[in-house]
């Protein structure tokens, strides 16, 4: 059976649904940045970015752009009414201080136990650089991964243990990725959502793991 896979957009349309309301979230750099385009009309939550802003918008209009309203990767944003602004410290101390209730990041790899690697030493090329991630996957209350399910390579990012550099140890809660939704327990990952045709027994073959199924919801009958 071939595997299928949404798209970036509507993975981050589908995060975006799951954040509760009235959270502080924070969004890193690369696709996470896209769940500000849908968060939902009318629920209030607050995007803060390490840069220095609290009350961060989605992306403006190209005729829109502010050179002065940017986020952590140096993206264009556009700020909601009430937004704050503030020294880079302040807001470091607002993640080191248990401040946010959701991060969404990328990742490299997520293991099992929800340790997480999202940061390169230049081996492979990338910049080596591990930026706020560190003090985002520790200080968050829940930490959601955003990323494709297999390497370019076709290699899986779930993993029984990483063998990136760690960003944080025992942090994450859920993984979004383009072939299902996977939650961190700690009997390992189990699958929250699968997409398309995909099966739990695929996923299985895709990542090399055991995976616990879904939990059944009110009214459905086992198999």
């Amino acid at each position: 059976m071939t595997a299928s896979r949404i798209s970036r957009d509507d993975l981050a349309r589908l995060i975006a649904a799951d954040i509760p309301e009235g959270a502080v979230v924070n969004l890193g750099i690369g696709a996470p940045t896209l769940v500000a385009d849908y968060l939902p009309e009318g629920r209030e939550i607050i995007l803060h970015t390490e840069n220095g802003m609290l009350g961060m918008g989605p992306a403006p209009a190209p005729d829109a752009i502010d050179p002065d309203l940017i986020n952590a990767g140096k993206q264009p944003v556009t700020e909601r009414p009430g937004t704050a602004y503030f020294h880079h410290a302040d807001s470091f101390a607002m993640m080191r201080g248990g401040h946010l209730d959701v991060c969404v990041l990328g990742a490299f790899q997520v293991s099992e136990n929800g340790d997480l690697a999202n940061w390169s030493t230049g081996a492979s090329g990338a910049i080596p650089a591990v930026g706020g991630a560190m003090d985002l996957a520790i200080g968050a209350r829940d930490v959601f991964v955003m990323t494709d399910l297999l390497t370019k390579q076709g290699g899986a990012k779930l993993v029984a243990a990483c063998t990136y550099p760690l960003t944080g140890v025992g942090c994450v809660s859920r993984v979004y990725t383009d072939h299902a939704v996977f939650d961190v327990t700690p009997d390992g990952f189990r699958v929250r959502q699968l997409f398309g045709e995909n099966t739990v027994e695929l996923l299985e073959e895709l990542t090399g793991l055991r995976l616990q199924h879904p939990i059944e919801k009110e009214g459905d009958v086992p198999a």
